[in-house]
């Protein structure tokens, strides 16, 4: 390396010198040509760095124009992709709702039809079995008034006794399955003459008409009964057909309209089905180019941010650049005004006589000469202006101002390399405690994220429990309305089935009494007969009234019936009370219940405005720490645009300042007397 750098000296050293021969008829003369030289190349390289600069400031302007605007579309493009996303989200969920909606009103129509169906199913087919019941008495009866209307009217024929037992027979089913309804239908006299003849049909039409016979209903009678119910039959089977018409029209009425709402009710959900697909694609859509465009945004923001460092620093080295190649222009401009000035070149003619300046311009000369071309080299290996325009200075200069421009300048250069350290140490604090502070408000940040996103989900769970609760104590109560309702119907009905009950009890009672009272009498008088007094025997008189054989088994039946009665009586009463009490008991649970989801409902109340105010103050604080965030951030851009560069260089312009330094107390001790060649042998 020392033989490098002195290589290097005596190549500046012979490029430097000139003739001696003619430095001493015209020294000043190629100082004035050196300058000239120097101020057309500052020119030059003034001219250069112009057009570097305007290159520099084209690009810096095109691309922060570009992406300043890309990245207000970029921002613009989010905020309305973020604005779509939460309209399509809300119409997802809106959409979910509906068909959800639908699908239960569906659902219910659909339940509705099918109960429908099942209640129009079971009418037809009690109606299917009643008119097949209304057939066979109408043709039971039918059948029975032919028979009869044959014998009405005194006519007998053979056989009459096996046809009035086959009329018998065929009379007692009706009798039996439409009971009900021939109580409306018929006295209950004309029962008993019924009853009578199907049990004892031969007893209308004997032969020989008995006493018995003359007691029991005619056969006109049973005739004209017979007719009566037929027709009662007749019509009742036209009203339920006509009924049965009318229901099977309601029914398909109401068949074709559920139906129909069912169809609409499917296609809206089919439509909105496909709506919902349609929004949720276009929903993912935008999410997936949200994420590009902020992909997008934030390599932009990261290239404008590097572009306005980038900017700031070459505008910087442009200003200094420039200041530093006036100063060092202005300073060759007036080192050629004095040199070229007619006073100066008549006193450089006087001065530089060589008859008389020999000795000591050589030696002077030679010193300046040795110490300037120390300088040049200095300035050429450093590329230090200020070092290469002191250098020419020293060329013509006297020591003692040359030496104080140096000492001047070994001052200031000492001054700016403590003041670039300060300016270090102050960066490495600055980025330190910026980086601290980032990175707190950073965890601080994330903290307060986590917790309004904590809250979100509190807030969201308690909103969905209180409806749920609401919901809840809406159908406790619909519940228990109907119950009242259903209680109350079931009560009139108890009322009605007692009072039938009873009323029933009162009527046999009365029934039974009055056959006790008879036939008791009766056996009363047959025991209490007397004996016949002796003598001729009286005419044949009336037969021994006997009791009615069938008296003793309907006084029991109506006794049982009675008993019945009452039994179905105590079951009413029984179930009535346990009904009552299952209904209190039903009330008084729901009440309890009610009460305990509104107080749950109060609580969950108060939890949601305690997480409602929660998250108010949350978000305040997340914004203020993005505040703080965002002014950390814009403080780091700032450290970055005043540090980077001394930062990046400190060690090189150190070591730089250093060695010239070094250079100018080099210059200084060759000006003051040390030799050169000892410099030369140090390096």
């Amino acid at each position: 390396m020392k033989v490098l750098f002195l290589c290097a000296l005596l190549v500046g050293a012979h490029a430097l010198t000139f003739d001696e021969n003619e430095a001493k008829n015209r020294p000043v003369s190629k100082v004035i040509t050196l300058l000239k030289d120097m101020m057309k190349q500052l020119e030059k390289e003034a001219q250069e760095d112009e057009e570097i600069y305007d290159k520099l400031a084209c690009w810096c302007e095109t691309n922060d124009k570009e992406k300043t605007k890309a990245i207000a579309d970029a921002e613009a493009k989010i905020e309305d992709l973020t604005t779509k996303i939460e309209e399509l989200t809300a119409l997802s969920a809106q959409l979910n709702t509906e068909i959800k909606n639908l699908e239960s009103e569906v659902a219910k129509n659909q339940e509705a039809l099918d109960k429908a169906t099942a209640i129009r199913e079971k009418q037809l087919a009690e109606f299917n079995a009643e008119e097949k019941d209304s057939l066979e008495a109408i043709s039971a009866l039918k059948a029975a008034i032919t028979v009869l209307s044959k014998h009405h009217g005194g006519a007998f024929l053979q056989g009459a006794h096996s046809s009035m037992a086959s009329v018998a027979m065929t009379l007692q089913r009706p009798m039996q399955q439409h009971a009900p309804l021939l109580k409306r239908i018929i006295t209950p006299s004309q029962r008993k003459a019924v009853e009578a003849f199907i049990q004892a049909p031969q007893d209308y039409f004997d032969a020989k008409p008995t006493f018995k016979q003359s007691y029991a209903p005619q056969s006109g009678e049973i005739f004209g009964i017979l007719r009566q119910m037929l027709e009662t039959f007749e019509a009742n089977l036209a009203q339920s057909q006509k009924e049965e018409n009318e229901n099977q029209k309601t029914y398909e009425e109401l068949k074709a309209a559920k139906e129909a709402e069912i169809a609409a009710g499917q296609e809206q959900i089919d439509k909105k089905t496909a709506e919902l697909a349609d929004t949720d694609e276009k929903n993912a859509q935008a999410k997936e180019d949200i994420e590009d465009t902020k992909k997008s945004l934030a390599a932009d923001e990261e290239f404008l941010m590097m572009l306005k460092e980038k900017c700031s620093m070459t505008d910087k080295e442009w200003e200094e650049r420039q200041k530093t190649r006036q100063l060092e222009m202005e300073a060759v401009s007036k080192a050629l005004a004095v040199l070229s000035g007619d006073d100066a070149h008549d006193l450089f003619t006087r001065t530089f006589n060589p008859a008389l300046m020999q000795t000591e311009v050589a030696i002077a000369s030679k010193k300046r000469e040795q110490a300037s071309n120390l300088l040049s080299r200095a300035a050429k290996r450093l590329n230090s202006p200020r070092l290469s325009a002191l250098a020419y200075r020293v060329r013509p200069d006297a020591f003692t101002r040359v030496k104080k421009a140096i000492d001047d300048m070994i001052a200031q250069l000492l001054k700016e390399k403590a003041d670039e350290i300060k300016h270090k140490d102050f960066c490495v604090d600055e980025f330190n405690t910026n980086q601290l502070q980032t990175e707190k408000k950073e965890r601080e940040k994330s903290d307060l994220i986590a917790k309004i996103e904590d809250l979100e989900m509190t807030i969201k769970a308690l909103t969905e429990a209180i409806a749920k609760l609401k919901d809840e104590i809406a159908e406790m109560q619909v519940q228990m309305k109907r119950a009242g309702e259903d209680r109350e119907q079931e009560n009139k009905e108890f009322q009605t089935t007692v009072a039938d009950q009873r009323e029933t009890q009162r009527l046999l009672k009365a029934a039974l009494s009055i056959l006790q009272d008879f036939y008791g009498k009766k056996a009363a008088l047959l025991q209490g007969r007397k004996q016949e007094p002796a003598g001729p025997p009286p005419p044949p008189g009336f037969e021994a009234y006997k009791k009615n054989a069938a008296s003793g088994g309907v006084m029991d039946m109506i006794q049982q019936i009675i008993s019945d009665a009452k039994a179905m009586e105590s079951e009413a009463i029984r179930s009535e009370e346990d009904a009552q009490k299952a209904y209190e008991d039903f009330v008084k649970e729901t009440n309890a219940s009610i009460e305990a989801k509104s107080k749950e409902i109060v609580n969950k109340s108060e939890q949601k405005a305690k997480a409602e105010t929660d998250f108010v103050e949350t978000k305040e604080a997340k914004e203020a720490v993005m505040l703080e965030l965002e002014q950390l951030s814009n403080y780091n851009a700032e450290l970055h645009q005043s540090c980077d560069f001394v930062m990046k260089n400190f060690d090189l312009r150190q070591t730089a300042r250093d060695e010239e330094v070094e250079a100018l107390k080099q210059a200084k001790a060759i000006l003051s007397g040390a030799k050169f060649e000892e410099f030369l042998q140090g390096a």
